[in-house]
C-alpha cells in the first residue's frame, strides 16, 4: 500500500492522453518550453525589443524652442 508502481504511472497516462488528447498535450507542452525560455531570457537580460527611452527619462527641451508656457 505504500508508492505507486511502474504500472500506476502507465494507467495514469493513458487515462490523461485519452482526456485531453495528444495535440492539446504537445501544444501544452509546447506553450509551457516557451514560457520557461522566455523567463530565462528574461533573467539573462537577453531583451531584444528593449524600449527606446523610458518614461521620464526624456531629453529636456532645448532652451530655443517656444515655449508657450513662459
Amino acid at each position: 500500500m505504500g508508492g505507486f508502481s511502474i504500472w500506476h504511472w502507465l494507467i495514469v497516462l493513458v487515462i490523461v492522453l485519452l482526456v485531453f488528447g495528444t495535440k492539446r498535450l504537445t501544444s501544452g507542452a509546447r506553450d509551457l518550453g516557451k514560457a520557461v525560455h522566455e523567463f530565462k531570457k528574461g533573467m539573462r537580460g537577453d531583451d531584444e525589443d528593449k524600449p527606446a527611452a523610458r518614461i521620464g527619462e526624456d531629453k529636456p527641451a532645448s532652451p530655443d524652442r517656444d515655449d508657450p508656457a513662459r
